[in-house]
This record gives structure tokens, C-alpha cells and sequence, in this order.
């Protein structure tokens, strides 16, 4: 994205916006990652991983961070790796109860609190992100003023878009990661087929998340007669001397560009479709090698239609949280100052 870009589009004017400290964060069903801005375009500070596990509840969380790092902020954007609906948000893959986003504001002291899904800050950060936070992965052009999206599997799978409008840009978050595994070789039904008679239902998370990673190398093994190990994702993805890992890994990746191709038509995605969450930055030479960008492009017949869309990688350390704060430069201009 240009400078011109991340400067005219989705940010308020800094004197639009009260002053005073940003409480950002990124909750997902493992960790939950804050940090500090210090009004729009301020750099990220203090940042910080909490195991989820150790805390009750967000607002918990939220507090003994706040505690740990001794600043009150007037205002916060808490992203969720959930659902936001209704007035509620709910945690998808951790123990915690369905939370109301005023009870959180009002146990922390803020003047304002924006709680959103993790992927609809993710998407958000899109416009933010520069050459150094992103890795290409294929051919393509962006189409500046077509719709983007971000595809990521890390504890689970999220999926959003982003639409730019005069006024801003409009993220589209959603549960994207709960559509059916969109399998296309022998090998991938019948790991799909095992998939759907353990769990009820061949839904792409259940694949294409860090238990997923497991559960194929699992499947795999089972397929072939052999033992299934007791393997972590993180070790799956590090053996490249196990042909069950790697081909776990090759079929993760060609999985995942199968999903993405059909995120990038059904949104007609063609700024680009980028990939977050925490397992592929780990795996990025990998991907790059993989049947990714072929099974992206793989939809006959619009083939030329894939061929022309980018698809890059985030490895930005915290784009969940650049995106919750581009989300309260968006909201903060109608709040009245303390």
C-alpha cells in the first residue's frame, strides 16, 4: 500500500481524536497479545502475550495486563478470535464465557471500547502494512479499488474482507473458516472422508488450523498403515525429513490456496488476498515452493480472472493489533474528550 493510501483512507485527523493512550488487542484461543498507542498513528508499545488458559475472561486479561504495564488508557479495541454479534462476542477456541463488550468497558474504566473479530482488525491492518511486512507469493497486480481479503489459520481459521469506500475502509468480517474442506485430489477426500467420520462434518478449520496440521499428518499416517506419532504442529512443520510431515505440509499449504481462491471470488478480492495467523510465517520457504498458488489460480475457467490477483504473506509481528487501532482512529472522532 502507498503512503498516500495509509494516510487518506480509514484514519481520522489526530485532531479529531481525543488524546490520551490506546489499549490494543489481539485474543486469540491460545494467547492473548495488548499493547499500547499512543493516538492515531502512534507506534506500538509495551506489547505483551498473556496465555489465554491463565485468566477467566477477557476483561481479566485485559486488566492484568493493564496492571502488569501500570497505564489507565481512555479508550480500547480488544479483538476476538470469535464471533461479535448482537451485543455479545464469544471466544470460538478457548473456555471462556459469552462476554458483553459493556460490562469489559465498564470493569476497565474507559471512556470508549470497540470489541471486534480478530480477523475484522486483521483486515483493517491491510492499508497500514508495508513492503517489509509482506511476503509475495505468486504472480498479480492489485486492483487499488477493488476489495481485499486475509485468510489465516493459527488456533482456528479466520476469514474477512475489506471493502474501501470514500468514507473508509469497511472491513467484512465473518466465520469463514467454518465452510467445508474444499478437497480436489484422491488423497485429500480420503484424509476428508476420515476428517468428516471422526468430527460429523468436514468443515477447513478442523484442516487448516494448528490441531488440523496434526489431525492430516494423523489421517495420513492411518491411510498408509503406519504409526501416527504424537506430534505437535510445530514439530510436523519443522521435520522436512518425515515424508509424512512434509506431505502434511504440502497438502496444508495446497488446501489453503484452494480456500483462499474461493474467498477471492466469492468477495471478487482483487487487491489481494494476504495470509495471516501464526503457523505459515513459520513455514514461509514452504509455502512458497507449494501448490499454493496453483490450486489459488485453479478455478477453470477463470483462470486468467485468479491469475491476475496477488497473494502475499503478513509476517508483520502484530498486524491484528496495527488493524485495532487503524479500528479506533475509524470510531474515536465522535467521542467527546474526558
Amino acid at each position: 500500500m502507498s503512503e498516500a493510501d495509509r494516510g487518506e483512507w480509514g484514519v481520522a485527523p489526530p485532531s479529531q481524536v481525543p488524546s490520551g493512550t490506546w489499549l490494543v488487542a489481539d485474543v486469540g484461543g491460545t494467547n492473548a497479545r495488548f499493547g499500547l498507542v499512543e493516538g492515531p498513528g502512534g507506534a506500538l508499545s509495551e506489547v505483551r502475550a498473556l496465555p489465554t488458559r491463565d485468566h477467566p475472561g477477557l476483561a481479566e486479561a485485559a486488566a492484568a495486563y493493564l496492571d502488569a504495564v501500570g497505564v489507565r488508557p481512555v479508550a480500547a479495541c480488544l479483538a476476538v478470535a470469535g464471533p461479535v454479534t448482537n451485543g455479545t462476542f464469544h471466544l470460538t477456541n478457548a473456555g471462556w464465557p459469552e462476554g458483553d463488550p459493556e460490562a469489559v468497558r465498564a470493569h476497565l474504566g474507559l471512556a470508549h471500547l470497540d470489541v471486534i473479530n480478530d480477523f475484522e482488525a486483521l483486515a483493517l491492518a491491510l492499508p497500514h502494512l508495508g513492503d517489509d511486512d509482506l511476503v509475495s507469493l505468486g504472480r498479480g497486480r492489485p486492483d487499488p479499488g477493488a476489495p481485499l481479503a486475509v485468510v489465516g489459520p493459527g488456533t482456528g481459521l479466520g476469514v474477512a474482507g475489506l471493502v474501501r469506500t470514500p468514507s473508509g475502509y469497511v472491513p467484512l468480517p465473518g466465520e469463514g473458516g467454518q465452510v467445508d474442506v474444499p478437497a480436489a485430489t484422491d488423497r485429500e477426500i480420503v484424509v476428508t472422508r476420515l476428517l468428516r467420520a471422526e468430527k460429523g462434518a468436514a468443515t477447513a478449520e478442523y484442516l487448516l488450523s494448528g490441531a488440523g496440521l496434526a489431525r492430516i499428518r494423523r489421517y495420513l499416517a492411518a491411510i498408509d498403515g503406519r504409526p501416527a506419532l504424537n506430534l505437535t504442529p510445530r514439530q510436523i512443520s519443522e521435520d522436512r525429513d518425515d515424508p509424512l510431515c512434509r506431505e502434511a505440509v504440502d497438502m496444508f499449504c495446497a488446501l489453503l490456496g484452494s480456500l483462499a481462491g474461493n474467498v477471492a471470488l466469492t468477495l471478487g478480492a482483487r487487491g489481494g488476498v494476504y495470509l495471516g495467523g501464526g503457523i505459515l510465517p513459520r513455514i514461509a520457504d514452504v509455502l512458497q515452493g507449494s501448490a499454493f498458488r496453483a490450486r489459488f489460480e485453479g478455478k477453470p475457467p477463470v483462470e486468467d480472472y485468479m491469475r491476475a490477483i496477488p497473494t502475499a504473506l503478513i509476517v508483520h509481528p502484530g498486524p491484528a493489533l496495527v488493524g485495532a487501532a487503524a479500528r479506533l482512529a475509524q470510531s474515536l472522532p465522535d467521542l467527546e474528550p474526558a
